[in-house]
């Protein structure tokens, strides 16, 4: 039972292109596009609903509480012998930003986003954020099962191969600091903001390891730049981290 308010709103012609898209996906017909315009709505476009404002950010919210409901089902079923810790970490792989980025690439979500920011200036993760918009937007239209089954089709099947996950490295920062102190190294990121004229934010980087400049990193979010200048670290260390 859903134990949400529906929503109703009719939808003009020009919908046609959107409607068949999704379909294409689902492989049925929506029952309410509203929801699915909602999830491809960027709070930029400032929609207006009944007198309130609408975007993706609370369907992004409900999607990302049942993609790992959904994971964490699948991975109890098929790791039986895991502990705790281990399904933790695997289903962080599947449900990762980098993970959920590509799957929504790969469905070629962002063609349908409104929005008034253009394309070529969306970060890497409006793809995540629309596609975990999009499992809640299919929850509230059919239910849980349906999301299920939408979650399984687009993640689960194409994405998760259990053995290659258990090698994969999500976060080289995560990496490279627990590595420097068990080594009982200095590890440090003096981060700074560009100042360019460019209308989207930029970081910059550098890592330091005992007062060692080892590498840098530049984007435009902290916690990514963090992360590019870590992988650059680990590659220079790799030797020596994986001994």
């Amino acid at each position: 039972m859903l134990f949400f308010k529906k929503i109703k709103k009719s939808h003009s012609p020009e919908d046609a292109d959107f409607l068949n898209f999704l379909k294409s996906i689902l492989g049925y017909k929506p029952k309410d596009l509203f929801y699915y315009k909602k999830a491809f709505t960027h709070s930029s476009a400032k929609k207006i609903f009944d007198g309130k404002a609408y975007n993706y950010e609370r369907l992004e919210f409900l999607g990302d509480a049942f993609l790992d409901t959904v994971v964490s089902a699948f991975l109890y079923e098929a790791a039986p012998l895991k502990d705790e810790g281990y399904l933790t970490q695997m289903r962080s792989k599947i449900v990762s930003r980098t993970n959920l980025n590509k799957v929504g690439k790969e469905l070629n979500l962002v063609q349908f986003v409104t929005s008034a920011v253009v394309e070529r200036k969306f970060g890497d993760n409006i793809y995540g954020n629309i596609y975990e918009a999009f499992v809640g937007a299919v929850y509230l239209d059919k239910g849980y099962l349906a999301c299920e089954k939408f979650i399984i089709k687009t993640l689960i099947t194409p994405y998760v191969n259990i053995e290659r996950l258990e090698g994969k490295i999500t976060s080289y920062k995560s990496v490279l600091i627990e590595w420097c102190q068990k080594n009982k190294k200095n590890i440090h990121f003096a981060m700074s903001e560009d100042k360019t004229k460019e209308k989207i934010k930029h970081f910059s980087v550098k890592l330091y390891i005992d007062n060692k400049l080892i590498s840098k990193g530049r984007s435009t979010s902290k916690k990514k730049t963090e992360e590019i200048a870590s992988k650059r670290a680990y590659y220079t260390f790799q030797n020596r981290i994986e001994r």
